[in-house]
């Protein structure tokens, strides 16, 4: 048995940057399955994706799809990428398996949770309103550089980091505060500010459009003290005002205070993302 890959066409590119090409996987010439790989336009064309990798059912089990994931590295190594991502549905325990073994590593995760019907209350002494003009101004010129070093701090070059962060804030907040459908609030204890939480509405995977959380965050000096559970609940209270019914997020594997803090709230796992060195 020689399990090869065939391209099916040309690289597309899109109007991101963002390549793509999709490959018969063929046994001796004959096609028994199919795999599309890409980079990725949020870190940059040196950022590989494993886009899909599908065996046909009566072809499993013999390592054709080991086989045909190592060869899709080898491709994206031609084209120049030192990384390769791959996203894992949460029920898919074969593809996560799979992953595993082949040496790819849990970078991160997309969470949600189903909303109640009545939004929850804050805890006493808290209160969240809208941000102001000047304390978005203050925030936006961390923001970036901000979300870009919690990549560069699990392994991601600069480089990539920044483009992810760059492209991700110009693409959810193009218009600042006046983005429709965007809302970023504050909370307020004692008349002092003690964190943040960014909300708008998202098309987290296809088909599946939640309320989503941006960003959150507690001040330094103020960790530890539940704040971080009222943000989130007045996540949630944006969310439903806005007519979702579902809340979604994304949290790096690393972050296991928040992990812990997101399943004690009702949050489970959609999706694994993992990656590889190249």
């Amino acid at each position: 048995m020689t399990t090869t890959l065939r391209p099916t066409g040309p690289i597309q590119q899109g109007a991101d940057g963002a390549k793509s090409r999709v490959y018969d996987v063929c046994d001796n010439g004959r096609p028994v399955g199919a795999v599309e790989i890409g980079t990725d336009p949020g870190f940059g064309e040196r950022a590989g994706v494993l886009r899909s990798l599908h065996i046909d059912e009566s072809r499993r089990r013999r390592g054709r799809g080991t086989i045909a994931a190592l060869a899709a590295e080898e491709v994206l190594r031609g084209w120049g990428c030192t990384q390769m991502t791959v996203a894992v549905p949460a029920e898919d325990t074969a593809g996560q398996g799979l992953a595993t073994a082949l040496g790819y590593a849990e970078r991160s995760r997309n969470m949600v949770k189903t909303l109640p019907q009545t939004p929850p209350p804050l805890p006493d002494g808290v209160a969240a309103r809208p941000m102001t003009d000047d304390e978005f101004a203050q925030w936006e010129r961390d923001a970036i550089t901000g979300y870009a070093q919690t990549w560069i701090d699990r392994g991601v070059p600069v480089e990539q980091a920044m483009r992810k962060a760059e492209t991700s804030h110009g693409q959810n907040l193009p218009h600042g505060l006046a983005t429709e459908g965007t809302h970023l609030h504050v909370l307020v204890h004692e008349d002092e500010v003690v964190g943040h939480v960014w909300v708008a509405r998202h098309e987290m995977h296809p088909g599946m459009v939640v309320g989503y959380v941006f960003d959150v965050e507690v001040r330094e000096e103020f960790r530890g003290r539940g704040y971080g559970r009222a943000l989130m609940l007045q996540a949630e209270r944006i969310a439903l005002g806005a007519g979702d019914d579902r809340m979604g997020l994304h949290v790096l594997a690393s972050n296991t205070p928040a992990l812990r803090l997101y399943e004690s709230l009702g949050y489970r796992t959609t999706q694994y993302n993992l990656a590889k060195t190249l």
